[in-house]
């Protein structure tokens, strides 16, 4: 039996704001509608992809589809001004389809939808023609009247907030929609609506879904979403992973002669890459000053005919306040926490373009909230933040693939010398950091901030 996703990219977006409607818009380095595409192409028991998209945006969504080399995608359909239209358009397009296949209408921005939930509505088609993907309500819901005053408070323990996807038999959504068409009835809001309200009696049943199958309507939405994808991005090294990609790699680390960077490279080695280290205290090799980077990697790149991963691991922490700061210090940490991976970044891009290679930068627990002492640390670490999704952003399209790791307190001389000595078990060992970022290496996606965390996730 054949199973088909419908992703619905219909909408214009106009609570979003913006040039281009919310599916569009970027969340960490791709748009929201690649997340949801990519859950359905991942997902091993979908067949086939069609999305519906306004009739002014079907040149953007195929250049999407090609850049991702979606399989699955089989059709583009063209929505219209509601979500009835677009969901009209796909059934109209569906003509010849077997009516017992099963089609799955999904939000194109609801971008973390996850393969559990798709699963779940696939083995709830085989009892049931219509299935809604729903969440409890933590908030007491309330019906009100025009007047905007309080009718009714339902038994919010019986009340559920609905998602998608929504999965039917394809015959039984098309008999709704051509009933409500008949009846000249346009105003539901969501595919089960039509279901219940056009055929009474069919029973619609209800599976699961996740707080983080959230739909970006506002902008605030993306901020969240951002937050549930770093969440969702906690790469813990384990030892049944696999590492042996990175045999006859060649990597250059920033900043390697100590704390995590040399762990990367001692790691690295064991695994048959070659590594090289770039340093002042190492061979002089300054960030703060583009042209010592630029004649390295030149030096690196006819060494090895190419440079496959470039990262970057240097940092400096002066812990006093911000008024106790000399010039000197002042420029020495903007100068390496900031602008050097600025400097390091630009520098190693022709090398990753021919090898379609990855950037790594490091980031830092504290840049989700200033802290006082090393005001200027942890903006700058926000700052790297930013600094790679931009990158994952802008550099998407020519291949380069640019993430940050983000590890808690980690047992660095780096932190001593700020610190003193701390009890190890507050802190994460550099080592475990290292594997983990080794790992990352290893993946496909672009634009991640990685959590690594004392508690292993």
């Amino acid at each position: 039996m054949k199973n088909v996703a419908v992703i619905l990219s219909g909408g214009t977006g106009a609570r979003f704001g913006g040039t281009l409607p919310k599916q569009f818009t970027k969340l960490a380095g791709k748009a929201v509608i690649e997340y949801a595409v990519d859950a359905f192409e991942k997902a091993t028991r979908i067949d086939e992809i069609i999305i519906v998209s306004q009739p002014n945006h079907i040149d953007l969504t195929w250049e999407i589809i090609k850049k991702n080399k979606w399989k699955k995608v089989t059709k583009v359909f063209t929505g219209g001004a509601e979500r009835f239209d677009s969901t009209n358009s796909a059934l109209k397009g569906l003509e010849g389809y077997e009516n017992d296949c099963n089609i799955l209408f999904h939000d194109a921005v609801r971008p973390l939808v996850n393969e559990i939930i798709i699963n779940d509505c696939l083995d709830a088609l085989q009892k049931f023609d219509a299935v809604d993907v729903v969440i409890p309500s933590a908030d007491t819901l309330v019906e009100v009247y025009d007047d905007e005053c309080i009718a009714n408070i339902p038994n919010r323990s019986i009340m559920r907030r609905g998602q998608t996807p929504q999965a039917f038999k394809l015959g039984t959504i098309k008999m709704a929609y051509q009933k409500a068409i008949l009846e000249k009835r346009f105003t539901f809001t969501c595919d089960c609506g039509v279901v219940r309200s056009m055929i009474p009696g069919i029973r619609v049943a209800t599976v699961k879904g996740s707080e983080a199958n959230m739909k970006v309507t506002n902008p605030i939405d993306l901020f969240i979403a951002e937050k549930l994808l770093q969440e969702a991005n906690q790469i813990a090294f384990s030892i049944e992973d696999d590492l042996n990609f990175l045999k006859n790699k060649n990597i250059v680390i920033f900043g390697g002669s100590s704390g995590i960077g040399l762990e990367i490279k001692n790691a690295a080695l064991l695994l048959g890459a070659n590594v090289e280290i770039a340093s002042r205290k190492f061979n002089n090799v300054d960030i703060t000053k583009h042209d010592t980077i630029n004649q390295y990697l030149e030096k690196i790149n006819s060494k090895y005919g190419k440079i496959d991963y470039i990262i970057n691991t240097a940092g400096l922490l002066i812990k006093k306040p911000i008024d106790a700061i000399s010039m000197e210090e002042m420029h020495s940490m903007i100068g390496i926490n900031y602008t050097g991976a600025v400097n390091v970044a630009i520098a190693a891009k022709p090398y990753l373009v021919k090898s379609s290679g990855m950037l790594l930068n490091f980031t830092s627990s504290s840049y989700t909230r200033g802290r006082p002492l090393y005001a200027l640390y942890s903006s700058s670490k926000a700052a790297i933040v930013n600094f790679t999704q931009a990158l994952a952003d802008e550099w998407s399209v020519e291949n380069i693939h640019v993430n940050c790791i983000n590890p808690e307190r980690t047992a660095t001389p780096m932190r001593m010398a700020n610190f003193g000595l701390e009890p190890n078990e507050l802190l994460l060992d550099p080592k475990d950091v290292a594997m983990t970022s080794l790992k990352v290496l290893g993946s496909k996606k672009t634009g991640m901030i990685v959590d690594v965390r004392k508690d292993g996730r």
